[in-house]
């Protein structure tokens, strides 16, 4: 039987991979229709903000892991929040080929469940430090 906990995971590694692939249409599958994240409101937004990032960068790699995982997040049994490491490498494309930007630090997401499953309500990313180039973050 897969819990609660798993499928928060399971989604957390959905958005990875779909942030990675360049799969727009996925990611916003994550995300609550008024979801608020990467300083964007509501999904279609949150996804825009992200192609303006990662549209123009090269390959990417999302490593996730010390998932913390909190159920009835406000004594609501439907919502919930996690806390999850970061290490995200960004290669660069074109002519910043053979840069990179490397950042280390924590998502802290809050969830709610719908008749899809868990869904993003709210993304912060707390980038605790970095090394490299971030102009490899672009729009394509």
């Amino acid at each position: 039987m897969t819990t609660d906990r798993d499928q928060i995971i399971e989604r957390l590694a959905d958005v990875a991979s779909a942030l990675d692939t360049r799969d727009w249409d996925a990611l916003g599958a994550l995300f609550t229709e008024t979801a608020t994240g990467y300083g964007a409101r509501g999904r279609e937004a949150i996804v825009e903000q992200v192609r303006d990032h990662l549209g123009g960068c090269g390959p990417s790699q999302h490593l996730l892991g010390n998932h913390r995982v909190e159920l009835g997040y406000d004594g609501d049994p439907d919502r919930a929040r996690s806390l999850t490491y970061a290490r995200v490498l960004h290669l660069g494309a074109d002519d910043l080929a053979g840069r990179s930007w490397e950042c280390f630090g924590e998502y802290s997401d809050l969830w709610g469940r719908t008749r899809e499953g868990w869904r993003i309500a709210s993304r912060r990313f707390h980038v605790r430090f970095d090394l490299g180039d971030p102009s490899v973050l672009r729009r394509g």
